[in-house]
């Protein structure tokens, strides 16, 4: 196995574990800077007077983040002044390996089905039982040697 690859690997295993930790995540209505200093008992003049703002800034800022424009700096600080740790991720909604493999199928489908088209117009067809064994052998072959247009969709 070439570093590449144990690399990928170990990039893999790190990436799967973060999908096992955010089953309890959900979507805050109010989002996250607004409810914890709510559960926290804090007003947005208290929060204001820690981070050293104005209680405008405050509500901008909460604001901005249930539209989705804060930064990750201001969360950062929001966070902090909370005694609070902001933690940034993206989290798959399945593992790596089952991502991979839909897209690896999702090509050689789109392969197979063009060939299919070309040989029956040839009569040349195959059986769905050598299809089906054409397509495993393609989908394992692809994934163990990704081509750089893996990830491009034609």
């Amino acid at each position: 196995m070439n570093i590449k690859k144990i690399a990928q690997k170990q990039y893999r295993q790190i990436i799967n574990k973060a999908t096992q930790g955010t089953q309890f995540l959900d979507e805050l209505p109010e989002g996250w800077i607004t409810s914890v200093r709510k559960s926290l008992g804090m007003s947005v003049a208290q929060l204001a007077s820690i981070t050293g703002v104005t209680r405008a800034s405050i509500s901008k800022v909460e604001k901005a983040e249930t539209q989705g424009a804060v930064t990750l700096k201001k969360m950062q600080s929001m966070a902090q002044a909370m005694g609070c740790e902001f933690v940034y991720a993206i989290v798959p909604n399945e593992n790596i390996e089952s991502i991979i493999l839909k897209q690896a199928q999702d090509k050689v489908k789109s392969q197979i089905t063009l060939e299919s088209t070309h040989m029956a117009l040839e009569a040349q067809a195959l059986s769905q039982a050598q299809l089906n064994t054409q397509f495993k052998r393609r989908v394992e072959e692809l994934i163990n040697d990704m081509p750089y247009d893996f990830w491009e969709n034609k």
